[in-house]
C-alpha cells in the first residue's frame, strides 16, 4: 500500500496500491501516520511518489460508494486531516508526480513544498466539479496559492485537467522532467534544501507556511457536513455510480 524507502535522512513514501493508487480510508490513515511520524524517526525531508505513469487517481470511488452518511463524514475528516499533516509537516515535503494526478492527487500535491511532474501524456488538476463534488475553501486555497486567484478560479469551476507543460506554466508544478528523473529531481531539490543552515531554514519555512496551518484551522463540522451532504445528492450519486460502472467495464 505504501513503501518506505530511506535515502539517508530523506524518506520516500511510494504509493503501491494498484491499479490507481487511489485513496480509501485505510490508505489515507497509512499515509497520514507515515507523514506525521517521520520527524520522530530522524527523517529530515519527505518525498511522496507514485508508480510509473500514475501518481494517484484520487479517491477510490468504488470503495466509498456504499459507505453510509456517518462513514463518509469520518472519511472527510480523515482526508482533510491527512492534507493538514502534509501542509504543516515539520520537515519539507516534495511531491514526485510520476504520472496522472487528478482530483485528490492534485490536492495532495498542492500542499507539498515542491512538485516535480513527469513529462508525457499525463493530466493533473482538480476535476471534482466534473464528478459532482463542490470544492470547499480549504482545498481551493491550496491551488490558488500556487496559480493565483484568476487562474485558480477558472481551473476549479470547470474542473479542467491539464498536461504537464501547462501545469508548469500555471504554477501548479515546479518542474517537468522525463519520467525516469522525477524522483531523482525531487531528491536533488530536497538535498539542496538540506544543505542550508538547518535551524534557519526550518524556522523560515514554518513562518512561510503559517497561512496553510491557518487555512486548516478554519475547518469545522459545518465543512465536513457540507461535503458529506454533497456526496449524497442525487446528482453526485448518479455521477459516481456511472464512474464505478465505467471502471467495472474496463475490468
Amino acid at each position: 500500500m505504501l513503501e518506505k524507502i530511506d535515502h539517508g535522512h530523506v524518506r520516500e513514501l511510494r504509493f503501491a496500491r494498484p491499479p490507481a493508487n487511489a485513496f480509501d480510508p485505510d490508505f489515507i490513515q497509512t499515509l497520514d501516520e507515515a507523514v506525521r511520524s517521520a520527524p520522530a524517526d530522524g527523517v529530515r525531508a519527505l518525498i511522496i511518489s507514485g508508480s510509473p505513469g500514475m501518481f494517484t487517481g484520487g479517491l477510490d470511488v468504488p470503495a466509498l460508494i456504499d459507505l453510509d452518511h456517518a462513514e463518509i463524514l469520518d472519511f472527510w475528516k480523515s482526508f482533510f486531516g491527512m492534507l493538514a499533516g502534509v501542509a504543516t509537516s515539520g520537515v519539507p515535503v516534495a511531491a514526485a508526480i510520476t504520472g496522472h494526478s487528478p482530483a485528490a492527487g492534485a490536492v495532495l500535491a498542492t500542499y507539498c513544498d515542491y512538485r516535480v511532474m513527469a513529462d508525457g501524456p499525463y493530466k493533473i488538476g482538480l476535476n471534482e466539479v466534473q464528478v459532482g463534488l463542490p470544492v470547499p475553501p480549504a482545498i481551493q486555497y491550496g491551488l490558488k496559492r500556487l496559480t493565483g486567484p484568476r487562474q485558480g478560479d477558472a481551473l476549479l469551476i470547470t474542473g479542467r485537467l491539464v498536461k504537464p507543460d501547462e501545469a508548469l506554466r500555471l504554477g501548479m508544478v515546479d518542474e517537468v522532467v522525463p519520467p525516469e528523473d522525477v524522483v531523482v529531481c525531487a531528491r536533488a531539490w530536497v538535498d539542496k534544501l538540506l544543505e542550508l543552515p538547518a535551524t534557519a531554514m526550518i524556522e523560515t519555512r514554518r513562518l512561510a507556511r503559517l497561512d496553510l496551518a491557518e487555512n486548516f484551522s478554519k475547518l469545522d463540522e459545518q465543512t465536513y457536513e457540507m461535503m458529506t451532504d454533497a456526496w449524497f445528492t442525487d446528482e453526485t450519486q448518479a455521477t459516481m455510480k456511472a464512474l464505478v460502472a465505467k471502471l467495472a467495464s474496463r475490468g
